[in-house]
């Protein structure tokens, strides 16, 4: 928003404003599922309104965004720290998707709780899904694991559960794109999958994300909305063509996670466990 606002060429206040809302709308409509994103636009535009002149406008938009990123910033690393109590010298860690630097813009959420404890100086390794179809895990969390020297084998989304109920692994972390009012998760699509599996297997599943993903407006999952991707993204592969001509996929890029099978929520304001819905509100 401060970019694009640096970008507009408006005559008068109302002008900008309004030319500043469609690059808002624009911004909102990208990614759905995710609470934190509209938090975010939700406070640029609320500096906006404030405004008085256009000049004005602008550089408090941008002093705006960099206060934003630094508290994002600031809260992943207290979350990190937090979480990093949860994990144990010799631990074997699944984790999905990418929630280190290069996803959160600060140090990360469960990526960072990982790194945290590697520095920590505990003997920790980790098995990084591949994460199906944007491949996230495969192609971003080993770059991250790798300039952390921190030892892991990627694996399949698949292989999760033959390597769990080998006694192979000992707690499962996820990041969140948005955390409902009674716990109930979301995060990209085959979290699921792996919470589900893990208490099955009577793993620790663990969820760790800023507080700014907490939507207590949403009583439950089945309120947050899901996006849905292109079908290409399942039927090619980096361009290259994986199954018959015509064949419809489909795409949600994002599934719920209810909140009993979430062992707890680890945020930059502490460590939360059942019953969620008390203690959701006491920090969201």
């Amino acid at each position: 928003m401060a970019l694009g606002a640096l970008k507009i060429g408006a005559k008068s206040r109302d002008e900008f404003l309004e030319r500043l809302r469609e690059i808002n709308q624009t911004l909102a409509a990208t990614r759905p599922t995710a609470r934190n994103l509209f938090r975010a636009i939700d406070r640029m535009q609320q500096v906006a309104e404030a405004g008085k002149n256009i000049e004005q406008i602008k550089k408090t938009l941008v002093d705006e965004a960099v206060k934003i990123h630094s508290e994002e910033a600031e809260a992943t690393r207290k979350l990190s720290q937090l979480g990093a109590e949860l994990i144990q010298d010799s631990f074997t860690i699944v984790t999905h998707c990418n929630t280190g630097a290069l996803a959160t813009g600060g140090y990360g959420t469960a990526l960072g709780v990982i790194k945290q404890a590697k520095e920590q100086g505990k003997d920790i390794k980790v098995l990084a899904t591949e994460t199906r179809p944007l491949l996230q895990g495969a192609r971003l969390t080993t770059w991250e694991l790798k300039k952390a020297n921190i030892p892991f084998t990627l694996i399949t989304d698949s292989m999760a559960g033959y390597f769990m109920s080998l006694g192979k692994v000992d707690c499962v972390i996820v990041g969140a794109d948005r955390i409902a009012a009674n716990g109930d998760t979301a995060n990209k699509i085959g979290t699921y999958s792996l919470a589900v599996l893990a208490m099955e297997n009577g793993i620790p599943f663990y969820v760790a994300a800023p507080t700014t993903t907490i939507d207590l407006s949403l009583a439950s999952g089945n309120e947050i909305p899901i996006e849905q991707r292109s079908q290409e993204e399942v039927t090619h592969i980096q361009g290259v063509s994986i199954a018959p001509e015509g064949t419809k996929a489909a795409n949600p890029a994002f599934d719920v996670t209810p909140h009993h099978y979430i062992t707890a929520i680890i945020t930059e304001n502490g460590i939360i466990k059942e019953p969620y819905i008390e203690r959701l509100k006491k920090i969201g």
